[in-house]
């Protein structure tokens, strides 16, 4: 069966969701929705990076592309900033009767205890009213912290703590808003980002433990955050600008799910702008990875190295995320209306082998 795809926006994860949608042998590309107004009347294989036209024109008319009755839309655009005005739209889809994979609001990846319930069920009731679906995912948080470590423990005899990790530097992501707005690098660390408001980490990153604890059936006590910064040792460039010296250049962030006074279900960032800063900080495997350490019996460590085509590890993890709402899709239009979660849909294998 073959079932029609909006992209909405094309941005760092959209022109990679393009692709892919251009390469899964179930999916045709119906449309094409963006934000600026450059883009439109432009062709979908043109904004992707192909090469080559794919015979669909993009357009900024939120209503011409649900017109289209696509089966779903793959909803890439930024929310970080824009939490209220992402939750409209993924509403406005819904009640329209459109299946949704999205990238955003992470928190919806799994929402119970992250966020009060206001913050969830507009999304919950607009998907009753539309009878459709919406999965929220990627590779983090997303694949790299719901699918690898629940599977893992699937080998195990007894779980004491489980650990997720993304060991990554940035210097080559081109995002000066997540960056520096963000997550406060480039600033001075007497000021605290947005990322580091009291909260903030546990609403992007507590629907991953909150899902893991799910998973494995723990009823947590509580979800605790914890984060410190270094500084740049000289001024040097990264893709999104210039980091002056004694500015933020490195972070390394838990969000600690606690059982009986310790963690047990652990997220971990250690994010660098320069692979010789903190050189104590947990080190990747190859170029860049994410990690998944059960600590139990027996213990076990399992790296995912990321590497794209063109030889940079941030390629990678934005390809990453494109292909796991992607390759969601087909699951995601069969399965029951409301919001979904990676413990309710099967195996999502990708569909481009040999092609």
């Amino acid at each position: 069966m073959t079932y029609r795809v909006v992209q909405w926006s094309t941005g760092n994860v959209g022109r990679h969701a393009l692709a892919g949608i251009d390469a899964h042998p179930e999916l045709e590309l119906a449309g094409v929705w963006v934000s600026n107004p450059a883009k439109v009347g432009k062709d979908a294989g043109e904004l992707a990076g192909l090469g080559r036209s794919l015979g669909v024109a993009a357009s900024g008319d939120e209503d011409e592309v649900l017109g289209l009755r696509p089966d779903c839309v793959v909803y890439t655009a930024m929310a970080d900033v824009r939490i209220m005005e992402a939750i409209d739209d993924l509403c406005r889809i819904l009640r329209s009767g459109v299946n949704v994979v999205s990238s955003s609001p992470v928190f919806l990846q799994f929402p119970e205890g992250v966020v009060p319930p206001e913050m969830s069920q507009p999304v919950r009731d607009a998907a009753v009213e539309g009878n459709a679906s919406v999965f929220v995912n990627g590779i983090d948080p997303g694949f790299a912290n719901d699918v690898l470590p629940l599977v893992l423990t699937g080998i195990s005899e007894r779980v004491e703590e489980v650990r997720c990790l993304e060991i990554l530097n940035y210097a080559t992501y081109d995002q000066g808003t997540v960056l520096f707005d963000i997550m406060g690098f480039g600033g001075s660390l007497d000021d605290v980002p947005m990322l580091l408001q009291p909260g903030v980490l546990t609403m992007a990153w507590g629907s991953v433990v909150r899902q893991i604890a799910a998973g494995l059936d723990v009823e947590l006590d509580a979800v605790e955050e914890h984060h410190v910064r270094l500084p740049a040792p000289e001024t040097f460039q990264v893709a999104s600008g210039t980091i002056e010296k004694g500015t933020a250049a490195a972070l390394r962030f838990e969000v600690r799910g606690m059982l009986g006074g310790r963690p047990v279900i652990v997220l971990e960032h250690v994010t660098r702008l320069r692979d010789d800063l903190a050189p104590d900080w947990p080190q990747p495997a190859g170029a860049g990875c994410y990690r998944v350490v059960v600590s139990g019996e027996p213990n076990y460590t399992l790296d995912l190295q990321l590497l794209g085509t063109d030889g940079d590890h941030n390629t990678a993890g934005l390809k990453a995320t494109a292909m796991r709402l992607v390759n969601a899709v087909p699951a995601v239009v069969r399965s029951p209306a409301g919001l979904l979660t990676a413990l309710d849909l099967p195996l999502t294998p990708g569909r481009g082998l040999l092609r």
